[in-house]
Order: structure tokens, then sequence, then C-alpha cells
């Protein structure tokens, strides 16, 4: 039997007084974001460089070790927003269940890294369309873009939702395709202007391959593999807000030689007709590649940022519920929408620079605080004598899956620290890697620690914890 406890009862009726969230996302739409989630923009443009940096296997190897954090992470982000279906998710979760500085430290840096995100992926999007319109300047685009995004975040969240799942339809697409080309190009060789007989594993086997730079190969590039990956936590965000939550957030939770020159350069210069996906087409035979997939890295872009400004707006309205920003960012529209989160996570995206500190080291300590988290949710379970057998989900692996997830974390950021220092250009320091670091890192616990500092709260009693629902 399930019953809804006094402490949830009570912050439900204070949202209420400001309007309420519609649950108005479906399965079929958590699924999609959950799998166009790990199909990020940096993996039609970066990919090049990682197979470039570590070669064919140690990509794999890279790619491999970010997944198997993800699995990690959103195993346990599901199991607690199917039994406490709240927005803001994770950061609710760390409040209920480590204490309130981490709740306000990872509510803000999330809500930052997806702010900043959002203009990125804008401005992003404006140089992209350049590609078709040379002659239109990129801000007037990516002014277009954030216009139309701003509308459709202040509408109901089911045409988010149905949005969501076309753009993240497409780029599942166009991946399918890739890997049908691959493996026919594999076995049969291309054609085009560069005919070649088949190629199956042999660039596996040329100098440099199959592990290019050994170990500070891969970890130079794990980087990159994580941001294929971001975002994939949106599904916990997200929960407040799905149709039957206990049921539905369950559900949401090779052959281009790696020295060739084109794929380092897809990702530095950005110019799609070079990136690998448009390379194996071209050499297929299809000479319109670099328009197909500079309109799927579109759409990829597009999706990121429609998926920010929903992350974030959402991160903002939870924190103002919990009493850690201006109530004013908790009131929400007869749509079901919290718009001034939305204004102002419009507004202060232009804080571009904060992009750089914050880098890829935000969302990694994010996914670490939920893999903390959750072996806190369930020593509480214990301590409070709940089962097991009642939680609408619970993750297959624990606690070896959160463990796992905090020794790759912490093996990341690691190895990303050593590589910036010891692995850059002719041995020089990487400025901006080593910057991304140790800027992101103590301004986590800088944000920690001062909240702790100036409020006084310890850690949450177990005991005394609010589990959401009574489990009997």
């Amino acid at each position: 039997m399930l019953s809804e406890s006094t402490p949830l009862l009570n912050r439900q009726r204070q949202a209420e007084s400001h309007g309420i969230l519609r649950r108005g996302l479906k399965a079929r739409h958590l699924i999609m974001m959950s799998v166009g989630g790990t199909v990020g923009t940096g993996l039609f443009v970066a990919s090049g460089l990682t197979i470039a940096t570590a070669g064919p296997v140690g990509a794999l190897v890279a790619y491999l070790i970010v997944g198997i954090m993800v699995f990690c992470v959103l195993t346990s982000l599901g199991e607690m927003a199917a039994l406490i279906p709240v927005s803001g998710s994770f950061h609710d979760f760390a409040g209920r269940f480590v204490d309130p500085a981490l709740a306000w430290t990872l509510g803000w840096n999330y809500w930052l890294q997806w702010a900043i995100s959002l203009t990125s992926e804008v401005t992003a999007a404006g140089i992209i369309l350049t590609f078709w319109f040379p002659n239109t300047p990129a801000w007037m685009f990516s002014a277009g873009i954030l216009f139309a995004l701003t509308i459709l975040n202040t509408r109901s969240v089911s045409f988010f939702g149905e949005t969501e799942y076309w753009l993240s339809f497409i780029k599942v697409a166009a991946v399918l395709l890739f890997i049908c080309v691959g493996a026919y190009v594999d076995q049969f060789g291309f054609g085009g202007d560069d005919p070649a007989p088949p190629l199956g594993f042999q660039n596996w086997f040329i100098e440099g391959a199959p592990f290019k730079n050994g170990i500070t190969g891969i970890l130079s590039v794990i980087s990159l593999a994580f941001f294929a990956f971001g975002g994939t936590e949106l599904v916990g965000i997200s929960a407040g807000e799905v149709e039957d939550p206990r049921k539905n957030e369950s559900s949401g939770c090779v052959i281009i030689a790696n020295d060739d020159p084109s794929l380092s350069l897809s990702a530095k210069s950005g110019d799609v007709s070079i990136a690998p996906f448009t390379l194996i087409l071209q050499r297929a035979g299809l000479t319109s590649a670099a328009n197909l997939m500079n309109l799927v890295i579109l759409t990829a872009v597009v999706s990121t940022a429609n998926s920010a400004m929903y992350a974030a707006s959402r991160t903002l309205m939870s924190l103002s519920q919990r009493g850690q920003a201006h109530q004013m960012f908790g009131y929400v529209n007869s749509n079901g929408v919290p718009v001034w989160a939305v204004a102002v996570t419009v507004a202060i995206g232009s804080l571009a620079f904060l992009g750089i500190i914050l880098g890829g080291t935000s969302g990694l300590l994010t996914w670490l605080s939920i893999s903390v988290t959750h072996i806190r949710f369930r020593a509480a379970l214990k301590v409070q004598g709940k089962s097991l057998a009642t939680l609408p989900y619970a993750a297959p692996l624990f606690p070896y899956s959160d463990y796992a997830a905090l020794f790759i974390g912490l093996v990341i950021l690691i190895g990303q620290a050593y590589v910036a220092i010891y692995g850059g250009a002719e041995g020089n320091v990487d400025y901006r890697m080593l910057l991304s670091i140790v800027g992101g890192v103590p301004l986590f616990f800088g944000l920690y620690l001062g909240y702790r500092m100036i409020n006084g709260f310890k850690f949450v009693d177990l005991r005394n914890c609010d589990l959401g629902v009574i489990i009997s």
C-alpha cells in the first residue's frame, strides 16, 4: 500500500499556490528522450577527433567506459524518480537523503550548466545555418531559434515532449542509417570518386592502431565521449511531468582509418563536410552527404538547446519550491509552465565564459552526486525498515553500480587533470582543459561549503528523511 507522506503533501500544497506542472509527457516521449540523450551533438562533430586521437579501439574503450557510467547512474536515478516523481529530481533527492547544501549546490550548478549550454547550442545552430545561407549573419538565425524555443517552452509540456520526440527520432534514425551504410561499405567497399575494396578490420592494424597514444589517448578523449552522452539524466528532471511516472520512469531510464587527417579536422574546424559520418557517406557514393549530415547536426543542436531550456527552467523552479531561489521562479502559468524560470534562463544564458569553467565537469559532478544520493537513499530505506519489493523499480546492480560510477568518475577527473598537465601538444599544459577541471571542481565544492558555513546544516538523519511515500 502506498500513501503520501506529510512533508511531501506540504510541499505540493505550497507549489500549488503558485500553479502546478502538468503530467503531459507520455512513455514514448520519455523513451525517445532517453535514447536521444545518448546521441548528442558531440557524437556527430567530435567522434572524428576521438578516433584520430585514441585510435579505433581506444575510441570504443572511451565510449564504453562512459557508457557503463551512464548505465549505473541512470538505473540509480530511475529507482528514485519512479518512487518520488517530482520535478527537479536528483537535486531534490540530494536534499532529502544527503543534506540541503548538496541540493542547493547541485541545483544551481546544474541550472548554470544548462543555461550556458543553451546559448552555445543556439549559437552553433546559427553558424550551421550559414552553410546554406552564407550571406545571412549567424546571429540572426541564432536569435530566431532562441525566440522559437522560448515560445515552445512556454507552451504545454506536451509540446516540448512531442518536439523533442521527433528531433530525437531524426538523430537516432541518422545513426542507424550510418550503421547500415557503414556495414555495407565495410563488407563490400565503396564507389564514388575514390573507389576502394572492402575494409574489414584492416584499419585496426595500421600504424598507431588500434590504441593510438596508449592510455593517454583514451584519457584525452573521454571528455569527448562524455560530451556525446551528456543530457541522459533529463529523464529524471521530467519525472514531475510524466504520465503514470511509477510505471514510465523506469522505461526511460569504426570503418574510417584512424590516421585519416580529415577526422581531427572535423572537430577542430567544425566543418561538417569532413566529419566521419559525412566521410563514409561520401565514399559510399552519396555526394549530398554534407547537406544531409548538416541537417542532422542542426537537428541535434536544436534538440540540445531545447532540452537545455527545459532542464534549466525546471531545475530553477524546483530550487524555488525548496526555498533555495526566489519564490517568483516557482510561479507556474495556466499551461503548467514556470514562465519566470524560463525567462531568467534565457537571460542568464549569455554568460558564455562560465561555459569554459564549468565545461563537462559540471555534468560529471552531477552524475557523481546522483550515485552518492542513491547510496544514501538505499541506506534510508534500510534504516526505516522499508521493503525493496514494493519499489516501482529497483536498480539491478546496487551497490556495485553506484560504486562503479563513483570510481569511473573519479578516474575520469584525475585522468583529465593528468592529460591537461602532461599530455598537451609538445608537452605543454592544456590550460583550457585545466581550467575546466581546476575551475569546475572548486566552484562546485565552494558553493557547497559556502552554503553549509552560512546555514549550518548537517547531514540528513536517515531515520527521519522524507521518502516521499510510506511503503508497507
